[in-house]
């Protein structure tokens, strides 16, 4: 199987896997998304779900959220984890938006990595999620299986991303980065990961990492 076979596959068995690929986070505009995505930070979407619903009840949009203090936020944001980290960051960009970007969330990659507790993973996927700029958010799902089907060698989070925007079409991107989400939560997970479950791993993976898997049985 060349390279390109092997991205062939991993597109036509995710795309029959995922038709359709809804958002796992709960939101209802980029500012919701935007405040959404920074709580997921070493969290789970599931959590993430069950929180902002009480933070918005209180304030969705960035005007109102300035009215309330980093320690209101951080009591509400306790759950999710990073609490100290993301009240402030929640409130400074919010503060942010209103003073630079007259209250909406700009659509600009560089716009956003300026705005606190926002990194590159954080932009892309408002960027793509919010605006449908194509873009590759990659996270420890993507990482490990770009890794496991020998699409990039593992060395960084930005290598994997670099790896996944030359090998995969640009206007497949946004699709692809949540159907590589789900497939790995549901078929390719870190731990408990069966590779009998795995049609892609077994197909087209890197051999070590069967080898590995097989020693161990």
């Amino acid at each position: 199987m060349t390279k390109a076979d092997k991205v062939q596959f991993v597109i036509d068995t995710l795309e029959k896997l995922y038709p359709e690929t809804p958002i796992p986070l709960d939101h209802k505009d980029p500012y919701t998304l935007l405040i959404a995505v920074l709580m997921s930070a070493q969290s789970t979407d599931a959590r993430v779900n069950t929180i902002t619903p009480l933070l918005f009840e209180k304030a969705d949009n960035p005007y109102d959220m300035v009215k309330l203090s980093v320690d209101e936020i951080r009591e509400i944001i306790k759950p999710v984890g990073l609490s100290p980290m993301k009240s402030k960051g929640i409130h400074g960009l919010s503060k942010i938006l209103i003073e630079k970007h007259n209250g909406k969330v700009p659509v600009s990659f560089e716009a956003l990595e300026e705005l606190p507790a926002v990194g590159h993973k954080t932009a892309s996927v408002v960027m793509a999620q919010a605006f449908d700029i194509p873009a590759f958010p990659v996270d420890t799902h993507i990482h490990r299986l770009m890794f496991r089907w020998n699409l990039s060698n593992g060395k960084s989070v930005a290598q994997t991303e670099k790896d996944a925007k030359r090998l995969f079409p640009k206007e497949l991107w946004n699709k692809l980065h949540l159907q590589i989400i789900y497939y790995g939560r549901e078929y390719s997970p870190a731990r408990g990961w069966k590779l009998e479950n795995d049609i892609i791993t077994q197909t087209v993976g890197r051999k070590s990492v069967i080898d590995d898997y097989n020693k161990k049985k």
